[in-house]
């Protein structure tokens, strides 16, 4: 039971030091893409700003990256709805260097965070 402890508060004390600082932004850049037509879209997106892209709403509640280095990653907490559902299609992070970590599944789009805005 000992060795089970100590093992637990060391492998706790590593991810608390792997974990990164991160700085809050304002805003972000997000891409769409519409399967059916092709059509790529970027949508600037301040926070709590909602926009419309055919069927689906997209809405940025958060965008955070690397402390010292904007162009780093980008996690963007995002929420999605479509036209006619009350629930969300997709709420949570999404992570700009890997967009297939936690990917809004939908039939006719993909939407992934692209960067933070830093002004």
């Amino acid at each position: 039971m000992i060795r089970f402890t100590a093992l637990f508060l060391v492998a706790m004390s590593l991810s608390a030091q792997a974990q990164e600082a991160v700085t809050d932004s304002n805003g972000a850049t997000l891409r769409a893409l519409d399967k059916l037509t092709g059509k790529v879209t970027d949508m600037e997106l301040s926070k709590g700003e909602r926009q419309a892209l055919g069927r689906i709403e997209v809405e940025l509640d958060d965008c955070r990256y690397p402390e010292g280095n904007p162009a780093g990653d980008a996690y963007a907490f995002v929420t999605i709805r479509e036209s006619g559902k009350p629930d969300p299609i997709f709420r949570g992070w999404m992570v700009a260097s890997a967009p297939a970590l936690n990917a809004m599944d939908h039939a006719r789009y993909d939407v992934w965070a692209m960067r933070c805005q830093t002004s």
